[in-house]
């Protein structure tokens, strides 16, 4: 057992050791008896500004504060500490309490058109090291400091493939006054391939989004695979066909009995309980199932209020932990790790799953080719398997089919579902 000295046990304190020591599957003990310290003869760590006989880590003020604070936060090193400093004082316990706990976008009032945090305004964007899951490494760090004989535990890493349903089908099922404004829509802009596919398939022939063979094929290999269905009301930003149309609700009851249905909480929805109920309990009627797990529709997501509303709608699981405009880890980490409420000062409910990477990321964001992209997701897999955690992506039925834009990307799936067997 590590034993670590702290002058104050508090809830920043547990959490960020909990992850440290805990989720390596090594027990600790916190302590302030500096009697009991001193005498303690197993692996322990003085993380205080009082000496003792112990390796130690000088702390920043931040594990030990109750409020939320403006301070300089810069990439720093000293020694054998490549982490975060804090108005000067570097830190790698604390480092850890700062990307777990998403504590910059507290204090970043910047947003993007979307209302989200931006990845340019983070830490990550600096150094190169969101790639990296720089919590884990400094874990891995402090376990090693602390005792010369810690050894990384391999274990193998999960494939978790996940797929947002933002448009169920391009042209099918879409009928009435929307058909007739998207058909004039498309001879306005004189599209004569949009044209020309819809009447395809009002004359039978398969839609292009409709890929959901595959994406149950996916399932079949990875048990853990998961759907997110936007069912939320139709809105400038959240255009599905109506959830209560029949042949939709047959198509999700079909696609339920081999994979698990949560929800994808429409972008109108964000922080809003009375609107994520609703639509929780539309999808719950058609699943038939007790909806626990959510993505945010564009990731839209603001701390803390998006994730108390999740918990008050009875959320139990996210998977929205991740940047739109950039691949990588945005909490420093590949595992799930319960949300700490940095306005509330507390551990949650909540856990958080953060996911690698989005398809739209690759392809529309960061403008990367099929190759370059495979080439990045395997760098990725190569870390969470070197530090462990679940390595989680995020496709769209309407991006696997190699239609339009995205011809030639169902290899980049491909590629990845075959990770392990590299």
């Amino acid at each position: 057992m590590t034993l670590v000295f702290v002058l104050e046990i508090t809830a920043r304190i547990e959490y960020t050791f909990g992850f440290i020591f805990k989720t390596r599957g090594i027990e600790f003990e916190l302590t302030t008896d500096q009697y009991h310290f001193s005498n303690y003869s197993g692996a322990k760590l003085n993380y205080s500004k009082i000496k003792h006989n112990a390796v130690q880590i000088e702390p920043s003020a931040i594990c030990f504060e109750d409020n939320i604070l403006h301070k300089e936060v810069l990439w720093s090193k000293k020694n054998d500490w490549k982490c975060l400093s804090f108005d000067g004082q570097i830190d790698p316990v604390a480092s850890i309490f700062y990307l777990l706990s998403r504590y910059e976008e507290y204090t970043c009032e910047k947003r993007d058109v979307h209302g989200r945090f931006p990845f340019h305004k983070s830490i990550l964007s600096l150094e190169d090291r969101v790639e990296k899951v720089n919590c884990d490494r400094w874990a891995s760090q402090i376990n090693r400091f602390v005792d010369s004989s810690y050894v990384k535990h391999q274990s193998t890493v999960d494939i978790i493939p996940t797929f947002d349903i933002d448009n169920t089908f391009a042209y099918k099922l879409k009928t009435g006054k929307r058909m007739i404004l998207s058909l004039i829509k498309d001879v306005f802009l004189g599209d004569k391939t949009r044209i020309k596919e819809r009447s395809e398939v009002l004359n039978g022939s398969a839609d292009p989004y409709d890929t959901y063979t595959e994406i149950v094929s996916v399932g079949t290999r990875f048990p853990k695979t998961l759907i997110f269905w936007l069912v939320g009301e139709r809105g400038k930003m959240d255009r599905n066909i109506s959830i209560e149309d029949a042949q939709h609700q047959a198509l999700i009851q079909s696609i339920t009995e081999s994979i698990e249905v949560n929800l994808h909480p429409s972008y109108a929805s964000n922080g809003n309980v009375e609107i994520i109920n609703k639509e929780k309990a539309k999808l719950e009627l058609v699943t038939r199932t007790e909806i626990t797990k959510s993505r945010q529709h564009f990731l839209r997501f603001k701390l803390p209020n998006t994730y108390r509303a999740l918990i008050d709608a009875g959320f139990t699981d996210d998977y929205s932990m991740g940047f739109a405009e950039h691949v990588g880890f945005r909490s420093g980490t590949a595992r799930s790790h319960f949300w700490f409420d940095l306005s509330g000062n507390k551990i949650t409910s909540l856990i958080i799953h953060p996911f690698a990477y989005m398809d739209g990321t690759l392809n529309e964001y960061m403008k990367l080719s099929v190759e370059q992209s495979k080439y990045r997701i395997t760098s990725m897999y190569r870390e969470v398997e070197e530090f462990g955690g679940d390595f989680i992506f995020i496709w769209h039925n309407e991006t696997i089919g190699d239609y339009g834009k995205w011809f030639g990307w169902s290899s980049v799936l491909q590629h990845t579902l075959n990770l392990s067997n590299e």
